[in-house]
């Protein structure tokens, strides 16, 4: 089990023997009111089911656990993703890996920022955010693609990249019909080009080419490259970008939305388009809707019910 912030070890179990409680309880004894908000990693899913011993989901709620990481699914019919479904219900967020063995799809989350006044979606994030300890940092870092429009970067522009001490990088993904920077991945339409695939290679880019730009072949995509997890990040400076992202409102192709409220009374840089949600073919349920402060912004995330 580790801290959310430190990401460090706080606690440690295992399940010693029958009848006796199983490695999730000793890991929550072990670290005690350290377990709030922690990440708790488990080789099998939790149980949720009395037996010799009570559910294990029920340990981990009550211990208010933010996050569980689970090695596998219990293949046991008793069982059987009800322990997944169970912490998931509480709000407890389950590991993407879970989602694309369930699925067959990367977990999938659509990230994007909004002017206090009202006025439109930011083409920039809050200040502080993307600063070590601000909310886009540590959202990077449980990632492992980022998906952002071309129109958004030049060859000046810094790409997305967490500040968090030890943080695993995700892969940046453009969608760009033609054009655009050297950029480690890039998704473009299909189409005659003035670049040669010589020049992009020497640039670093990996060019894949795409029957349609639409949302699905592109999360298709990141799934057969080992993706487990998408953060979509609009940034509305792009009608294609806003375009492709109307098939978003498909069941299950979205599993999460974070929205960033930013603290200063925004007059400029916002798009003059919808917003995401508004665009997407039908409105969005939410479910286990949670607010708190990061650095000069107020961000509010919920899953898609």
């Amino acid at each position: 089990m580790r801290d959310r912030e430190g990401w460090e070890v706080v606690g440690e179990g295992f399940h010693p023997k029958a009848g006796q409680p199983h490695a999730e309880v000793f890991a929550l004894r072990d670290a005690g009111e350290l377990a709030e908000n922690a990440t708790a990693y488990v080789s099998l899913e939790p149980c949720n089911h009395y037996g010799r011993t009570p559910p294990c989901t029920e340990a981990l709620i009550k211990a208010k656990v933010k996050r569980v990481v689970v090695g596998m699914v219990d293949p046991n019919p008793i069982v059987a993703s009800r322990g997944v479904e169970r912490l998931r219900e509480s709000g407890i967020e389950v590991a993407a890996y879970i989602h694309r063995m369930l699925s067959g799809r990367p977990f999938l989350t659509l990230r994007y920022s909004l002017s206090i006044n009202g006025g439109g979606i930011l083409d920039h994030t809050g200040r502080g955010a993307k600063e070590s300890g601000g909310y886009y940092s540590q959202l990077l870092r449980d990632y492992d693609g980022v998906v952002v429009s071309g129109s958004s970067f030049d060859e000046k522009s810094t790409l997305p990249a967490s500040q968090e001490v030890g943080a695993n990088q995700p892969a940046i993904i453009i969608i760009a019909a033609k054009g655009g920077p050297p950029l480690r991945l890039r998704l473009r339409l299909s189409q005659p080009s003035d670049e040669t695939d010589r020049n992009l290679s020497q640039l670093g880019i990996e060019k894949v080419v795409l029957d349609e730009l639409r949302l699905t072949p592109v999360v298709e995509y990141c799934s057969r490259q080992g993706m487990c997890s998408l953060l979509v990040d609009f940034s509305g400076d792009s009608a294609g970008f806003v375009e492709m992202l109307g098939e978003a409102g498909e069941v299950g192709l979205v599993q999460k939305v974070v929205v960033e409220l930013c603290s200063a009374w925004e007059g400029q840089h916002m798009a003059a388009v919808a917003a995401p949600l508004g665009v997407v073919g039908r409105p969005f349920q939410f479910r286990h809707l949670q607010s708190w402060v990061s650095k000069d912004s107020v961000v509010v995330e919920g899953y898609v019910a």
